[in-house]
């Protein structure tokens, strides 16, 4: 799509949490970076922007208000927000973390311009979504999996949700190492945050299974969240603490990605999988559990390999298979990027997300007309 220049009346509040070293995050920061090709001037508005580098805060417009997901004295930062944004409202609010909803429809509200939600992952057993429809126009699903859940678990509409999947920008192929170089130790891991959800004890219990077979296999477990020292503490109870590297403290994942031959994703329950896409991208070969959004992505043995949840023995059979046999473990890896490449785009990704803000805007301003 041609460039267009944006209309001061197409301005978006981007309302997120804090800026993690995780799918989301990335996800938001690429959508704002964009969006001004495609005629919306963005502002982002989060409550922590500690870890967002120079370069990133200079790129867009990143506004920190501390303590605005706290919910009492949010409730004083948001008129902050209504105040200091009085002189260029937002025609549209979308609401990049549930945690925040209640936020973006009080503002949604006083401003009088609709608002999306962005949706990540499903909704937890004792979790329920107020979404007032008199606001809230749609609700931006991850996956096919997260609209389903949706749909089964909470009051809203079908026709207010849309999928849009996750888009990653895949490196050009020059900056990509070869899969499983017989002239190195190869590297199995993870990234991401280390919450319990994600499964991580799986993946190590899986390390030790692997490395028990006398394999020379380096395993490294990127990011940083709860559930890190309890996973440091349990590679030395399965003693293999010595062939397991955890990187915490990154500011993005590109790093760790590229230094692994297999990327494995043990979580529990996954809405798509934004740093698996990410680990595709750079043809790298993939082991899943079948949870969430993964089957949209992941092919068993075409575009990756599936394991069920919660079961290290099939994990690390898994992961000896492509070990055993680096030339398919490549064609998998090539056959993920070609995937990524022709429907999991960052720029596709903006593009239906500009669409579809152009389509929530004609709708609101047709009713408004109406109601006038």
């Amino acid at each position: 799509m041609a460039d267009t220049v944006p209309d001061d009346d197409r301005r978006v509040l981007l309302l997120t949490g804090s800026f993690q070293v995780r799918g989301r995050s990335a996800g938001t920061l690429r959508l704002a970076k964009r969006l001004s090709s495609h005629g919306f001037t963005p502002t982002v508005i989060c409550h922590d922007a500690s870890r967002l580098a120079d370069r990133q805060r200079r790129e867009m417009l990143v506004v920190e208000y501390p303590f605005l997901n706290k919910p009492v004295i949010g409730k004083v930062v948001r008129r902050l927000v209504a105040r200091d944004l009085q002189e260029t409202i937002p025609a549209l609010v979308h609401v990049q973390t549930r945690d925040l909803l209640k936020t973006g429809l009080w503002l949604a509200r006083r401003w009088a311009c609709p608002l999306v939600l962005a949706m990540h992952d499903a909704l937890r057993p004792e979790e329920t979504l107020n979404f007032d429809p008199r606001w809230g126009r749609r609700i931006l699903a991850v996956s096919d999996s997260v609209r389903d859940s949706l749909v089964e678990h909470s009051a809203v509409s079908p026709e207010q949700i849309v999928v849009i999947p996750a888009g990653v920008a895949p490196p050009h192929v020059s900056e990509m190492a070869e899969v499983l170089d017989p002239d190195h130790v190869p590297v199995v891991g993870t990234a991401g945050p280390l919450e319990a959800v994600k499964g991580m004890p799986y993946l190590l219990d899986a390390a030790q299974q692997v490395l028990a077979t006398g394999r020379d296999v380096e395993f490294l477990v990127a990011g940083a969240g709860p559930e890190e020292s309890s996973l440091r503490r349990l590679a030395h109870e399965l003693k293999i603490a010595g062939r397991t590297t955890f990187i915490p403290n990154l500011s993005d994942f590109r790093i760790p990605l590229a230094a692994m031959d297999i990327f494995c994703l043990p979580s529990l329950q996954q809405g798509l999988g934004t740093i698996m896409l990410e680990a595709m991208s750079l043809g790298r070969p993939v082991i899943a559990s079948a949870v969430g959004g993964v089957y949209s992505v992941v092919r068993d043995n075409e575009t990756g390999l599936v394991v069920p949840p919660r079961d290290s023995g099939v994990l690390a059979r898994r992961i000896l298979e492509l070990l055993d046999a680096p030339v398919h473990a490549r064609a998998i890896g090539a056959a993920a990027r070609r995937v990524v490449n022709e429907e999991f785009g960052v720029e596709r990704m903006v593009e239906r997300t500009a669409t579809l803000y152009r389509k929530v805007l004609d709708e609101w301003d047709t009713r408004e007309s109406s109601e006038a």
